[in-house]
């Protein structure tokens, strides 16, 4: 079997109306497929002025808003006789799914009933979730529910070995794979780096930005980064808080974080400027299952502190590439950022160490390995 052998079907609950780290590798995957002659088409909530064009055919499913004020989130209500006219016509004889959501649930019930193979990708921690809305006691049910998800399906594909190993002790038994993640090495890089921008920001060439980067919700850490400046300010370590990102928390962040500098969302040549001109990159999430934002900040050359979490467990060396800190505890967060305001000789070996590393991440090998995946299963 060769590629052009291969009819995919990929489904997704936001494949490009709202941009993210999950549909960004969706579509460069769906870009590399394409190249390599497979046919594709892939299912999604849509919307009228969507992030972004998707890449490949994109067929609509009818989906709800989320509630509790996430309405820029749609949920699938499973798959139309519409849609699954649709997917007889095309005939597949892979199916992918990516969230354990309902539309994935009925698309492997679609793909089990025609004995037809199905792959799985885990890109986002659903199971932590719970605990950054005051829900702790759902998280239990939440990963038996993935697992009932992830067994459901033939090849589970995770971002690292840290993810793959939690995916493990759930219990799941369908075999487990890595499929990593690349960087745009153009974008993200230590020549895009402005000091002119950020004086128009007002962070003068000799202050230490200390960056956060990506969606404002409360699940990615939002909490503690505004904890930990507020240690920074106790502790008289010079900084300025640089933040790259938008979303439904902003106001809330804003009022912890007041003296922060909001750059907004910015994307293409400006996000990779953006994230240069940092000096410091900070990312306490610990719902990451890769952290593509602290890829992108070590190929262009930033230092990183972040959560001993998974995803960053997969690229940062400690002491070497930045710091990895146990989740949560303020004072060591602060202790690290503050070793690196400090000593702009150990940012400077730190960042151009993380630069080194993100070399090794490009698209087209990584993608490489899903397409061997499918072919694997489909023969």
């Amino acid at each position: 079997m060769q590629p052009n052998d291969l009819r995919v079907a990929l489904f997704s609950g936001n494949y490009n109306y709202t941009r993210d780290g999950a549909n960004q590798a969706l579509n460069s995957l769906a870009g590399h497929l394409l190249a390599r002659g497979v046919r594709l088409r892939v299912y999604s909530p849509t919307v009228e002025n969507p992030a972004f064009e998707p890449t490949g055919d994109l067929i609509g499913v009818p989906a709800l808003s989320l509630p509790g004020g996430r309405s820029e989130y749609k949920m699938a209500i499973g798959l139309p006789r519409r849609i699954r006219e649709d997917l007889a016509e095309f005939a597949p004889n892979i199916v992918h799914v990516s969230a354990p959501e309902i539309l994935g649930h009925r698309a492997l019930s679609w793909a089990r009933k025609h004995g037809i193979a199905s792959v799985a990708s885990l890109h986002t921690r659903f199971e932590t979730y719970p605990r950054y809305y005051h829900l702790t006691a759902l998280e239990p049910l939440a990963i038996r529910l993935s697992r009932r998800f992830y067994d459901r399906a033939d090849q589970v594909l995770v971002p690292g070995q840290s993810i793959a190993d939690i995916v493990a002790g759930w219990g799941v038994k369908t075999p487990i794979a890595i499929w990593s993640r690349g960087v745009n090495h153009d974008r993200f890089n230590p020549a895009r780096r402005s000091l002119e921008w950020r004086r128009a920001l007002g962070i003068g060439d000799g202050e230490v930005a200390v960056g956060f980067l990506g969606r404002l919700v409360l699940e990615k850490g939002l909490d503690i980064f505004a904890d930990v400046i507020a240690a920074l300010k106790t502790r008289g370590t010079p900084h300025k808080v640089l933040v790259i990102g938008e979303g439904p928390a902003r106001d809330w962040f804003a009022e912890r974080v007041p003296e922060a500098v909001f750059a907004g969302f910015q994307t293409g040549e400006d996000l990779g400027r953006a994230v240069a001109s940092m000096d410091i990159f900070f990312n306490p999430s610990v719902t990451e299952t890769f952290g593509n934002v602290t890829l992108e900040a070590m190929a262009a050359g930033v230092p990183v502190v972040a959560a001993r979490a998974t995803g960053a467990m997969d690229l940062v060396r400690d002491g070497v590439t930045g710091f990895l800190v146990e989740p949560r505890n303020v004072a060591a967060y602060a202790e690290r950022i503050g070793e690196l305001v400090d000593n702009p000789a150990l940012r400077r070996a730190a960042g151009g160490a993380g630069h080194a590393v993100a070399q090794g991440f490009e698209w087209e090998r990584i993608n490489e390995t899903v397409l061997h995946h499918y072919l694997q299963l489909a023969r």
